[in-house]
């Protein structure tokens, strides 16, 4: 077993969020260690055209930005290291985290930016077709669906904000939910029933993804329905698609040690970063289910990296031990 590795900041995730959080540590002199995980750049590497990001007047792709921040972290002075965390240890300073590698890491502070994935259907063609047609986020793709006809799949407040957003840019928002009515607030629900341009399709599962004939690039082109009591299958033409059934925060790790909401969202303090441990700061989706939004990540991982810095500048200064010669 390798000696601890010891930091005055560790960073978990490599999004947005942690990304951002490293640049501004570093500049600051904090010489950051940020743990990547198992998917290094989060999901925006699934992401394909990105054309909301701040400073880019032409689309670019998710991955390369995710290059690029990677890049300036370690130009600032980043060390990134290539490991999974499976165990964490916040009871007592130094705050440790164990590396699926076996190494262990020991921090002053520590910045949580695992982010959050979200949930799929994983049906046939799903995964194939994502970022060609198949989105699981309407703010980030629902530009290129303007004048064209979408679903939206799910029933709850997601589904319901989702298939909103959508109708102001879409041709024909249809909403396929498994049951008969909706989950979502009913308030939202009256707004949503009032749009002209948005159809229901009530006790209908989505069986398979199928892209488009003819096409040199494989794009959604169709979905294959059931209608859940009569099991009738139908074929079902469409643009777009838009899976709506919620998010799951990356906070596995963190259960019992941090406090969460109901959802395994992160709790934070208002208008900071701070979680219920001292030193322990949360950045970008694994504490916000509301916009989940790279720019947004990014500006929460610059308020991790301040409020870490300032935590840092008030602990006591270590003592150094005097040998006597």
């Amino acid at each position: 077993m390798s000696d601890p590795i010891r930091t005055r900041l560790l960073i978990l995730g490599a999004g947005p969020a942690g990304y951002t959080a490293a640049i501004y540590a570093a500049r600051a002199g904090l010489e950051p260690r940020l743990v990547a995980g198992l998917v290094p750049g989060g999901q925006l590497t699934i992401t394909t055209d990105v054309e909301n990001f701040p400073g880019f007047a032409d689309p670019i792709q998710g991955p390369w930005l995710m290059e690029q921040m990677a890049a300036q972290a370690v130009h600032c002075g980043t060390q990134v290291i290539h490991d999974v965390i499976t165990r964490v240890d916040l009871g007592a300073p130094p705050l440790r985290a164990i590396g699926d590698s076996g190494q262990v890491y020991e921090a002053e502070a520590l910045v949580i930016a695992t982010g959050a994935q979200a949930r799929w259907l994983h049906v046939p063609g799903e995964k194939q077709l994502s970022g060609f047609g198949v989105s699981a986020c309407a703010t980030c793709d629902g530009f290129f669906y303007r004048g064209k006809r979408v679903a939206v799949i799910g029933g709850g407040n997601s589904a319901v904000e989702e298939a909103l957003y959508l109708s102001n840019l879409a041709a024909h928002v249809t909403v396929i939910h498994r049951r008969d009515s909706f989950r979502a607030e009913r308030v939202m629900q009256q707004r949503l029933m009032a749009r002209p341009n948005v159809t229901i399709l009530w006790d209908t599962v989505v069986d398979a993804m199928l892209p488009a004939e003819g096409g040199r690039i494989a794009t959604l082109g169709a979905l294959t329905l059931r209608h859940a009591k009569t099991h009738a299958i139908t074929h079902f033409p469409i643009d777009g698609a838009f899976v709506a059934i919620g998010h799951d925060p990356a906070t596995a790790l963190f259960h019992g040690q941090l406090a969460m909401d109901a959802e395994g969202y992160l709790l934070t303090t208002p208008g900071s970063t701070r979680t219920s441990t001292p030193g322990v700061f949360a950045a970008g989706d694994v504490a916000d289910k509301i916009y989940r939004q790279a720019v947004t990540a990014a500006g929460t991982g610059c308020m991790a990296a301040l409020d870490a810095e300032k935590y840092l500048a008030h602990l006591p200064a270590p003592v150094q031990a005097v040998i006597a010669a």
